[in-house]
């Protein structure tokens, strides 16, 4: 008898433990899926914010082409961002690799910007952007995850930043001991609600959160500190944080990256060679770093953080014919705008001088009074010198040949595509896209339907076949396997490409493991597709 309570005991206290454990695991799905709101809305508003511009700007072209690439830019991050949610158990088990391949660190921080562009705009936040001795701008590195680290992490200051609050975000390059690697620091500050100690030293476990961030209403903490230190591991880097509760946090991300080819030249350019430069901006460890870079190509740099006193230096300079030959202005300063200091300096100069206004916010808006005004060109912040050379040498130009060309748009006229797909929407927008490259498009509305077509129809018919994998009556994996197996070789070996919301490296491996030639994810990525289809169709 004693025996059996026992072994009650036991039972009932495995069976407490088990539902202890069941309950925790759901409570921690339904605090992810809840913090996920943040993250997810980030990009959403990007892309309902810049719909709402293009719509009120329907009749300017140039205006509403900038809308669109913002909203493709914020769609792509949404679309990684839901992959790595689905992700997530991948992560925490170590599972997922690294994917390393060319990125221009340019263009990562600039579509950074746009990201996060709508929410810095909604709460009247200030944000800088700055790069200090950048000269390896191509790197070879995870471009998805560093994305999702640097913006997990801006989203964060940006979310824990009261109205018309501060954030800076500087790109420093170190000194590295080995030639073919670039050692960089992000760092991320914001003027915040700050952090305690304690918390501080438990920001990298799951699911933890600070006491005064609940009580302030802010709502989830995205992906987690856990998840963005864990990337920042498997990458080979360090993430460290320095805070102090009300006055703001500082997340400092070191990474180690191989590079792409030689530094960035900074060679002079002949046209400026000796001639002076006058910076203005508020910030001045941007002044510094602009004026360090334009030293490198041969200029005489001087800088101001004041609006009213730039105005002030063009007068003195003009006076003792010691004139600036190029003025880079920061769009929002304190004393005087940007424009309105280059429209006095306008009326001191003349026209004939480059006026370069520098912003780290989108400049569409203001950009006719802006020309107006008397401004020559815009560069995004933060400036790269690659930018910032081509930026300098585009006024001094103005008379050289255009020989550039617009790129010719594939024309794959005469060919004829079969689209595999059960989806009605998913089928009709892919034909618009196939039509629109001059694609004749058959559709079959599942995978048997579409080994039925290829079995009927004459070798040759078709040039290939766009095949869904999840579909009623027949998948695409069992589709293709019976395609390649027809009695006639010129009909099983058409090109067949999956195109498919299974977006992972495994669902990429089981495609080309059915007799796939390509794999395509959705929603579709137009250039990739033409891409895709070009190279596996130029022989044929």
């Amino acid at each position: 008898m004693r025996l059996q309570l026992e072994e009650r005991k036991k039972l009932q206290t495995a069976l407490n433990a088990a539902l202890e454990e069941a309950q925790a695991g759901n409570k921690a799905k339904t605090v992810f899926l809840n913090n996920m709101s943040h993250d997810i809305r980030t990009p959403m508003n990007a892309i309902v914010g810049f719909t709402a511009l293009a719509a009120s700007h329907i009749d300017n072209k140039e205006q509403v082409q900038n809308y669109l690439k913002k909203i493709s830019i914020s769609s792509q991050h949404l679309l990684s961002l839901i992959n790595d949610v689905l992700d997530m158990s991948r992560i925490e088990s170590g599972k997922v690799s690294i994917e390393e391949a060319e990125v221009h660190l340019p263009d990562l921080i600039h579509d950074l910007r746009i990201i996060i562009q709508a929410n810095v705009s909604s709460k009247q936040l200030e944000l800088s952007i700055d790069t200090q001795d950048v000269v390896h701008e191509d790197i070879i590195t995870d471009k998805l995850r560093l994305n999702q680290v640097l913006l997990n992490i801006l989203s964060n200051a940006i979310k824990f930043t009261p109205a018309k609050g501060k954030i800076s975000f500087r790109v420093i390059e170190k000194t590295s001991p080995v030639d073919n690697l670039a050692r960089f620091e992000f760092h991320i500050k914001d003027t915040g609600i700050g952090m305690s100690k304690e918390f501080q030293e438990t920001i990298f476990e799951a699911f933890t959160r600070e006491k005064t961030s609940t009580v302030s209403g802010i709502q989830g903490t995205g992906l987690g500190m856990a998840i963005t230190k864990t990337i920042v591991d498997m990458m080979g880097g360090a993430i460290s944080i320095n805070s102090e509760e009300g006055k703001g946090t500082e997340f400092i991300v070191d990474l180690t990256f191989k590079v792409n080819g030689a530094p960035v030249q900074a060679e002079p350019l002949p046209e400026l060679r000796n001639c002076r430069a006058l910076v203005a901006d508020d910030d001045t460890d941007t002044c510094l770093s602009v004026c360090s870079m334009l030293r490198e190509i041969g200029m005489r740099p001087d800088w101001t953080n004041y609006g009213k006193e730039a105005i002030i230096r063009a007068k003195d300079a003009q006076e003792h014919g010691e004139s600036f030959s190029v003025y880079i202005i920061d769009w929002m300063m304190p004393d005087m705008n940007g424009i309105e200091t280059v429209r006095r300096i306008r009326k001191v100069i003349g026209d004939e001088v480059p006026i370069i206004i520098m912003t780290a916010y989108d400049w569409a808006d203001i950009e006719d009074e802006a020309k107006e005004a008397g401004v020559t060109a815009f560069c995004n912040k933060p400036l790269f010198m690659s930018d910032l050379r081509m930026t300098l040498a585009e006024p001094f130009r103005k008379d050289e040949k255009k020989t550039e060309t617009a790129p010719e748009k594939a024309d794959f006229t005469g060919r004829k595509i079969l689209l595999a797909e059960d989806n009605e929407m998913n089928r009709m927008i892919a034909e618009a896209i196939l039509t629109n490259f001059g694609f004749e498009v058959e559709k079959a509305e599942d995978g048997q339907i579409a080994v039925q077509k290829m079995t009927d129809a004459p070798a040759g018919t078709y040039d290939v076949i766009l095949m869904d994998i999840q579909m009623p009556n027949m998948d695409g994996y069992e589709a293709t396997k019976r395609i390649r197996t027809l009695d006639d070789k010129n009909k099983a070996d058409i090109p067949i490409i999956a195109v498919t919301a299974n977006a992972f490296e495994e669902d990429r491996k089981l495609a080309l493991k059915a007799g796939m030639n390509g794999h395509l994810a959705k929603p579709y990525d137009v250039p990739s597709m033409i891409k895709t289809i070009s190279e596996l169709i130029k022989d044929k």
